[in-house]
């Protein structure tokens, strides 16, 4: 037997029995009043495992394991929990969040704060119960499985360990938190312990997961290799009782040579430049040096590209196009003053067959409009006439303006 182990394990018991007032008010009222105990009291049963902080800020409770101890030996149904599996614990704390919600839709607050304790002390009950066994799995990979003592039972015992980390990442993906996020609504306290305390701690859970498969597979990887090794081991001891006149033989005076002692690597490494190597500077300056450089020559019959000429009358020309516009434009205003009609643009244009592109004569009215100040706007009234495009909405196609006075 242990020593150590029964030292600490009677250890562990004489702390329960000491501090058992104190344990039976942190299971009958689910959190610990830190002004009412001593401070290196609860220090002591923290390093114990008994007491735990969920988080800064939050007031101590009782471990998930001493408190289902507990509710096995006095049989209190209320609290105890039947299953222990995680679809089983997320369905009871979406029921008594439903429970809590309904006791405040009647003004119940003194149920609903019983409500609420309870549904804290569940959810914190499922996070402590799942980081309680990443901390179990981590335990016996750090141990490298040392409670078992052949290779064949740690690789056992390794693919046990896999086998219970592919369950806890698929009790993970019960999780829904767009469910769990609509179950809390908008009120704050359910907000905190649905979905921030639950999410943050599904992700910690869940690198934790991963980080301790990929340390299961080297492990795996490992044991198998021992495996190999102490078969060959054994087998050479085995092969040596039966013949103890057995020498190996000088393989190298043999003309065949098995491939078994054919491993050696190559003397000769590939050859390959080392840029890095200053030595090798003035060798790699002269190679390069010397290779050639390859030009072509561009055809005699190809005619460089020659300026382009301008003329000053193209120029005027384009200022007499963009003169003739204006002009035009000026008209039309002058004209809807005269007459105080509403006129559209296409009309004018055709009444006074400018040669000019409809579609430039329409955006040179819109910009003579306003291109104007805005007292001078709001002699005008110009309105836009189209359709809206078929096939993207919101576009909308000017065919024609029509412009009149207020």
């Amino acid at each position: 037997m242990s020593q150590p182990l029964h030292t600490s394990g009677v250890k562990f018991l004489k702390v329960l029995a000491k501090h058992a007032d104190l344990i039976m008010t942190a299971y009958l009222s689910g959190r610990i009043n830190e002004l009412d105990f001593d401070s290196k009291t609860l220090e002591k049963l923290i390093e114990h495992g008994i007491l735990w902080r969920p988080e800064p800020g939050e007031d101590l409770r009782l471990r998930s394991s001493v408190r289902t101890l507990l509710e096995q030996n006095l049989r209190d149904e209320r609290n105890r929990q039947l299953d222990a599996n995680v679809g089983s614990k997320l369905a009871t704390i979406k029921t008594i969040t439903s429970h809590y919600k309904e006791a405040l839709h009647h003004h119940n607050y003194a149920e609903s704060e019983v409500y609420m304790e309870d549904l804290t002390e569940h959810v914190y009950g499922l996070v402590d119960s799942m980081k309680s066994n990443v901390r179990n799995l981590w335990r016996r990979i750090h141990n490298e499985f040392g409670y078992v003592g052949s290779i064949h039972a740690k690789i056992r015992e390794n693919e046990l360990a896999q086998t219970q980390l592919t369950e806890m990442r698929q009790q993970l993906e019960m999780f829904h938190f767009d469910e769990l996020a609509q179950l809390a609504g908008s009120a704050r306290e359910l907000r905190r312990l649905l979905v921030v305390h639950l999410q943050r701690s599904h992700s910690e859970i869940s690198q934790e997961l991963s980080l301790a498969q990929s340390k299961l597979i080297d492990l795996l990887g490992k044991f198998r290799e021992y495996l190999d090794r102490s078969q060959m081991l054994k087998g050479f001891i085995l092969h040596h009782q039966q013949y103890p006149d057995y020498q190996v033989n000088d393989y190298s005076q043999l003309h065949n040579v098995p491939a078994l002692f054919k491993q050696s690597k190559a003397i000769l490494k590939p050859a390959a430049i080392d840029v890095n190597n200053a030595e090798h500077e003035q060798l790699l300056g002269q190679m390069v040096s010397q290779i050639k450089q390859i030009r072509h020559q561009k055809s005699e019959k190809s005619d460089p590209r020659k300026a382009q000429s301008f003329s000053l009358d193209d120029i005027e020309q384009v200022d007499i196009i963009s003169n003739e516009i204006k002009q035009a434009v000026d008209d039309y205003f002058c004209q809807i003053i005269d007459t105080g009609t509403i006129e559209s643009a296409l009309e004018f244009q055709q009444k006074q067959q400018l040669d000019i592109d409809s579609e430039v004569w329409i955006y040179s009215v819109i910009n003579g409009f306003y291109s104007l100040t805005l007292e001078e706007q709001d002699f005008f009234e110009v309105q836009t006439h189209g359709h809206v495009h078929h096939e993207f909405n919101g576009n909308y196609i000017i065919e024609d303006v029509s412009l009149g006075l207020r």
